[in-house]
This record gives structure tokens, C-alpha cells and sequence, in this order.
């Protein structure tokens, strides 16, 4: 792909920010890109787990590519947000868990697009923010809704209003990130996790990921009955069958996401 630098390793899928030059800006050619790899990923039951970095240690990405819309009128620039919202939805549906790995400035829509993973690794160097208020604007691609949801409301709100960023350690003190490493680290500390991840039943997974998000914001009844609506889903599959004959048979499973 044009912007994106897409690598499969078995069940695990890197997909990279390749836009070094512009320090990963976001521009409309890689929200297309992203909704493409996007919405392939999803259908391909062999993906177990999928990456999301960049190829750049200095920037995960920077926001929208402003440059870009410099010449823009606002229906072109109304249309393109229609593409980045394609593209939120697109990467937040994702059944599959993602491991976002980040690096350098993670900023306006480079740090939502970060906040749309599962579980974010960040580098010693990474500077987190969403400074769209000191250019008019607002975090539209998800950093009013998910920010809070993920951090508290209070702290979000902090963070927002004033534009200002926070360094790998204080996001990993507030919640942020899972895990701090050197930039080196960064990419081995994500595909490590993804095969942790990769050696349990995938559709157990999926699931799981399905029953926690979509019972984050309902009263705690409703959550028990997604609860068990996804287990349900699990009941019927090949690998429930051979997890229970591995654990008898004292040998690792071997999972085939049936």
C-alpha cells in the first residue's frame, strides 16, 4: 500500500505507519489505506492478533496532514472526515485484539488513532497529546469518547482543554499505555505480547474483546447478558472441543479459530 507497510508473521499482522517524511500526518490516502487493510483484516479468520506502529522511531503519527488541507475548502475537508470516521469505525470494530506500538510524538489523530488499539506499548521517547484546541478544532476521531472512557473524565478533560502532552511514564501512570520500553523494544515488546496472545483459542478472544467493549457502558445486568451471550458463542466451536481434549491429554491445544 501507498502509506502503509502491511507484514503477516503466521496469525500476526503488522500493519505501519509509513509516512516518515511527514512524521505520519495523516492525509487521505492513508485513511483510505487504513479503511482498506481495515476491513480485509476483519474477514480473515487466520489473523489472529494484528500490530499497529509506525516505521518511524520520532513519530507514531501527528494528526490530520495539515498541509494537505491547507488548500482545501471546508466540503472537501467536510468529506474527507467522513473517510476518517470510516476509518475509526473501521480499526475500533476490529474483532480481532489490537497491540498498538508507539514511538516519538502520538498526537491529535496519530494519539486517537493509538487510543482505537486494545493495548498500547510505548517507547521511552513516546509524548503523548490532542492539541487540537490551539488550532480551533476539537478531537474528532474518537479523542472526546474514548480518552475519558479510558483515563476518567477529569483527567481527559485536562488533557484536552489544554492541548499539553505528557511523556511515556506519565501516561503509563495514568492509564494510557500498558508498558513503557526503550525505542528499540518497541516493535519485539509488541509481537512478544501478540504471541501470548496468539497461544490461547482465538475465537475466545475475539469474544472476550467483543463482551468487554460493547459492556463497558451499559448497567452491570445487561453486561452479564452480553457476558454469556459470547460465551455461548464458544460453546459450539471446534476449539472449545480441543481445549478441553489438550487439557486432558496433558498437551498444548492446538487451536485452528474454528
Amino acid at each position: 500500500m501507498e502509506t502503509l507497510i502491511v507484514e503477516r508473521k503466521e496469525h500476526f499482522l503488522w500493519i505501519k505507519l509509513n509516512r516518515p517524511e511527514s512524521m505520519n500526518a495523516l492525509n487521505t490516502q492513508m485513511v483510505k489505506d487504513l479503511i482498506s487493510v481495515s476491513q480485509e483484516t476483519a474477514l480473515d479468520r487466520d489473523i489472529w492478533v494484528v500490530g499497529l506502529t509506525s516505521t518511524s522511531d520520532k513519530a507514531f503519527g501527528v494528526g490530520a496532514d495539515l498541509k494537505e488541507r491547507k488548500d482545501m475548502t471546508t466540503e472537501q475537508i467536510s468529506r474527507q472526515r467522513a473517510l476518517f470516521t470510516r476509518a475509526t469505525i473501521s480499526l475500533k470494530d476490529l474483532p480481532q485484539p489490537i497491540i498498538a506500538g508507539v514511538k516519538g510524538f502520538v498526537l491529535g489523530g496519530g494519539f486517537e488513532l493509538a487510543l482505537l488499539a486494545d493495548i498500547i506499548v510505548a517507547g521511552e521517547n513516546a509524548q503523548f497529546g490532542l492539541p487540537e484546541v490551539c488550532v480551533g478544532l476539537i478531537p474528532g476521531n474518537g479523542g472526546t469518547q474514548i480518552l475519558p472512557r479510558l483515563i476518567g473524565k477529569n483527567r481527559a478533560k485536562e488533557m484536552i482543554f489544554t492541548g499539553k502532552k505528557v511523556n511515556a511514564a506519565e501516561a503509563l501512570a495514568r492509564g494510557i499505555v500498558s508498558k513503557v520500553v526503550p525505542v528499540e523494544q518497541v516493535e519485539g515488546a509488541v509481537f512478544q505480547l501478540a504471541q501470548e496472545i496468539c497461544a490461547n483459542a482465538p475465537i475466545a478472544v475475539r469474544q472476550a474483546k467483543r463482551a468487554i467493549n460493547l459492556g463497558m457502558d451499559v448497567d452491570l445486568h445487561t453486561g452479564l447478558q452480553i457476558e454469556i451471550e459470547t460465551y455461548n458463542v464458544n460453546l459450539v466451536t471446534e476449539d472449545r472441543q480441543e481445549g478441553i481434549r489438550a487439557f486432558n491429554e496433558k498437551r498444548p491445544p492446538r487451536w485452528q479459530g474454528r
